[in-house]
């Protein structure tokens, strides 16, 4: 082992008792952070079901208000067939009347001629020569004869006329009361729909009713779990704090682990090394300028050349209890995912030699540590 290594083994055992307490907070730290990751876990897959029973609240909202459509249309045609079934009786009715006058009418008109009939047929021993001797002038015969020719004409033709108008009427009547056997026939018909349409609007309302709860029942288990994360994250805001004050506490250990000259330590890159540090620089100062970004890879590449640290930046990252992204799982997330442009290039450009800080250590400012501030950030 190198002097070097040594006086840093030396001091660092001089400070186990703060570095304890230290990592304890950060273990603390990182515990919390994996369980806010599982709750937002839990909160994203309960305002999945949210959507879920909101979009079939809706469609059962649409189905309903279409079902009600269906029903509104017909009743409204069971009411206009029940008028029109009314008006067909009331024209039947007056058919019915007009048959039986007819058939009055056809009767009288037949009784009529049967007298007629008979009288000529009892006077009937008057022979036309009798006719003729008694008549005062052939003109007065020829009218006689006439007048009994006209009487039998009229008495066939009225009762023919009668016979056509009672069979018209009658016709009539079979073409009112098929006329409204169809429409009867329309209404059953109409009421088996009305009796579908009721049962499937209560079928959907049903449904409804039962998503609606379903739907109250996501949206309380949303809000119960943002109540969980909002408890935990002010946890973590008081771990912060408390391991905030530790910093403070032991700053004078870390200004020594600073004071260390380390220029003449040189690190070769691997392949990987940009990848995995832009991914951390991602994942902690994400959203923060690109002053912040190079300064968090700078933190880090400083701890790669420092003793008191692992001596790679794959050690350094992964070392335990030192960076929450790696405990909480957002680290492994992100190499999976691809890391941005922005911070990839301030990692090269870390690697690269453009160090812009000496610390090796930076966390959210809070106002406890006085240090270089960028952005959320303080670095110390």
């Amino acid at each position: 082992m190198s002097a070097r290594r040594l006086i840093a083994a030396a001091l660092a055992a001089v400070l186990l008792s703060g570095t304890t307490a230290y990592a304890t907070t950060q273990d603390s730290i990182d515990d919390t952070k994996n369980q806010i990751d599982a709750l937002q876990d839990q909160k994203d897959a309960a305002e999945d079901e949210v959507d879920d029973f909101s979009n079939q609240r809706k469609n059962l909202e649409g189905d309903l208000s279409s079902l009600n459509g269906q029903l509104s249309e017909i009743v409204s045609k069971i009411n206009g067939l029940e008028t029109q079934i009314a008006d067909k009786e009331s024209d039947i009715a007056v058919a019915e009347e007009d048959l039986a006058a007819a058939e009055a009418q056809c009767a009288q008109q037949y009784e009529d001629m049967k007298l007629r009939i008979q009288f000529m047929y009892e006077n009937s021993s008057v022979s036309t020569w009798q006719m003729l001797l008694e008549s005062s002038s052939i003109t007065e015969f020829l009218n006689r004869t006439e007048y009994i020719a006209q009487i039998n004409s009229y008495d066939r033709q009225m009762l023919t006329r009668y016979q056509a108008l009672q069979e018209d009427i009658e016709e009539q009547k079979r073409t009112l009361e098929g006329d409204r056997d169809e429409l009867v026939a329309m209404q059953q018909d109409m009421e088996e729909k009305k009796a579908s349409v009721d049962s499937l609007i209560r079928n959907t309302q049903n449904d409804l009713d039962q998503v609606g709860q379903k739907l109250a029942d996501a949206q309380g288990n949303v809000e119960e779990l943002e109540q969980k994360i909002a408890r935990m994250e002010e946890y973590e805001r008081q771990l912060e704090l408390q391991k905030a004050r530790e910093d403070a506490a032991r700053l004078a250990a870390i200004q020594a682990q600073e004071q260390e000259d380390t220029s003449s330590v040189v690190y070769v890159p691997t392949d990987s090394d940009a990848y995995l540090l832009g991914a951390i620089i991602q994942c902690e100062s994400e959203g923060e300028p690109y002053e912040g970004k190079l300064a968090v890879g700078s933190v880090v590449l400083n701890r790669v050349r420092s003793s008191y640290f692992p001596n790679t930046i794959s050690g350094v990252i992964y070392q335990s209890g030192q960076f929450s992204p790696v405990a909480s799982g957002r680290l492994a997330y992100r190499l999976e995912a691809g890391v941005d442009a922005a911070c990839l290039q301030a990692a090269q450009e870390v690697l690269n030699g453009n160090v812009t800080n000496n610390c090796l250590y930076f966390r959210r400012n809070n106002g406890i540590i006085q240090g270089m501030v960028i952005g959320n950030h303080v670095f110390y």
